[in-house]
């Protein structure tokens, strides 16, 4: 089976060490750095914005996997293609005109990614498929880190890797929220392309080395 791709989450590591955390995460086999922002309307809570992006983007070898978890996303698409994204992620339940939506951040440059919250069924997206690279299925609802993982996700995930195929659709699935050893998997096994995973990274006691896990975790068992 092909190695996923992990891409750890900003929002769990430790702001009084930005430089040494993403130092980590330059050594590690992590392959994108996922950027949470929330804008404290659509998720209650509030994390970061452009002064961070700009660090990240300047210290980070890692492509920037940004997840916007605010409303009217398409106010600020161009400023965060210009600020470093390399994927830029919309709430599906965020967006009036998705298909504008991701053709715009198509146009800017960008992967195109859309969300889903936990209680979003994938049915809206057949009509957007040709503007999709990227579906980020949470498994926990969003705006705060350290949730546990919701397990009807893996039957989410399933189903959605049947749509994809069934159109012949080539876009990755990733998954967000309670992403750990005991269920990554699971996950891939279901149909998973792309792992976030925040605290079970940022708080390990070896952070590259449970990267390097996520990474590697067996899957013969599964099969």
């Amino acid at each position: 089976m092909p190695l996923p791709a992990i891409a750890p989450s900003l929002l769990a590591a430790d702001f009084a060490h930005l430089d040494r955390e993403l130092d980590m995460i330059n050594r590690s086999e992590a392959d994108y750095l996922h950027f949470d922002v929330m804008d404290g309307e659509f998720v209650p809570n509030i994390s970061f914005g452009f002064p961070l992006l700009d660090v990240a983007h300047k210290l980070c070898k890692k492509p920037l996997d940004v997840h916007l978890m605010i409303t009217q996303p398409d106010r600020y698409l161009d400023a965060f293609a210009k600020g470093g994204a390399a994927i830029i992620h919309v709430h599906y339940e965020a967006c009036q005109h998705l298909h504008r939506t991701l053709t715009r951040i198509r146009e800017l440059g960008c992967q195109a990614g859309v969300a889903l919250n936990p209680h979003t069924p994938i049915i809206g997206l057949e009509n957007v498929l040709e503007q999709l690279d990227v579906v980020l299925i949470m498994s926990v609802n969003p705006g705060f880190g350290g949730q546990s993982f919701i397990p009807h996700t893996l039957t989410k995930i399933a189903q959605l890797k049947q749509m994809l195929r069934a159109n012949g659709s080539s876009a990755r699935i990733e998954v967000d929220g309670g992403v750990a050893l005991d269920n990554a998997a699971a996950l891939l096994r279901a149909g998973a392309d792309t792992l976030v995973a925040g605290s079970s990274v940022f708080k390990a006691d070896n952070p590259e080395a449970a990267i390097r896990d996520l990474k590697h975790v067996d899957q013969t068992w599964l099969a």
